[in-house]
């Protein structure tokens, strides 16, 4: 099946909604897939980043409630904080500028909440922005998603050998510094097959962030990544998709959105009772195989 099409297109679309938000790679997934069906080329490389539209728009819907919530509430607050700027420049308090802050940030925890997704989106981003088209040239492969799984499990063995390092149980209390640290981690998604999920709850945790917190924290900072990652690639790639090739890519955003919305569903109540050892030895297995396969 190397066609692109609305069967295809299903086939890719459920394969992104189920690994999406898990961390053993969404990307190197639809890579493996995409090579064992015959689908390669130009416009698979596109469809595999352009497909994350669905996922994005499930996390969207999915956390409705919750981000109408923090972006009214964000809105007040910086308002708040806009007044306590103002007093203390009337004030002439010049030099309490970082106690102001500090105080801020205890209490305007949505505000700030927003401002660490920005900073955490910024690191892979210009990363991203400066080494994609190497990146979408050179290891968009069967066998860098191979390596990029084995190390990826390791890596999460590791972190859930480590002892328990939590001190934030709650989201809104994520604050700039564990923000700039999980934007860091989530470099190492740039790398098909480390996976973006996988890399940034690791990071999360890392930095002090529970597991649930850590996992919930990747869904949010997902939506500037992908949102930016799949808008510039459909932006960039105009000339390469035709009608016929939209549609299709309709078809899988649909069946991703579905998908990956029951599997954050699920995967938000697992990791509140086990840790992602299961996920870090699926990883290991398949990546062995996969190297076996195309070495």
């Amino acid at each position: 099946m190397s066609n692109w099409g609305p069967e295809l297109a299903v086939i890719l679309g459920i394969v992104e909604g189920i690994t999406e938000y898990l961390p053993i790679s969404s990307t190197g997934h639809l890579i493996l897939v995409g090579h064992l069906l015959g689908f390669t080329g130009a416009v698979a490389a596109s469809v595999e980043i352009s497909i994350q539209l669905g996922a994005i728009l499930a996390v969207i819907a999915y956390e409705r409630q919750k981000l109408r919530a923090l972006l009214s509430d964000a809105l007040v607050e910086q308002a708040n904080l806009r007044a306590m700027l103002v007093n203390g420049r009337n004030q002439g308090q010049n030099q309490g500028w970082l106690a102001l802050f500090h105080r801020s940030a205890q209490q305007h925890r949505n505000l700030w909440f927003l401002l660490g997704l920005g900073l955490a989106f910024l690191p892979a981003a210009l990363v991203g922005f400066l080494a994609h088209g190497w990146i979408k040239a050179h290891l968009f492969t069967p066998r860098t998603v191979a390596v990029s799984l084995v190390a990826g499990g390791i890596i999460i063995l590791v972190v859930e050998a480590l002892k328990d390092r939590a001190q934030i149980r709650q989201l809104e209390h994520v604050g700039l510094s564990s923000a700039f640290w999980v934007g860091l981690a989530q470099c190492a998604s740039l790398i098909p097959g480390m996976s973006r999920s996988g890399s940034t709850i690791v990071g999360g945790l890392l930095a002090g962030l529970d597991r649930k917190v850590a996992t919930e924290y990747s869904f949010f900072l997902a939506l500037p990544t992908m949102i930016v990652a799949t808008v510039y690639q459909m932006l960039k790639d105009q000339s390469t998709l035709t009608s016929q090739d939209y549609i299709a890519l309709g078809v899988g955003l649909v069946v991703s959105f579905v998908v990956a919305w029951a599997v954050i569903a699920v995967f938000l109540t697992f990791v509140q009772r086990h840790t992602l050892r299961v996920f870090a030895y699926y990883r290991m297995v398949l990546g062995v195989v996969v190297f076996m396969l195309v070495h």
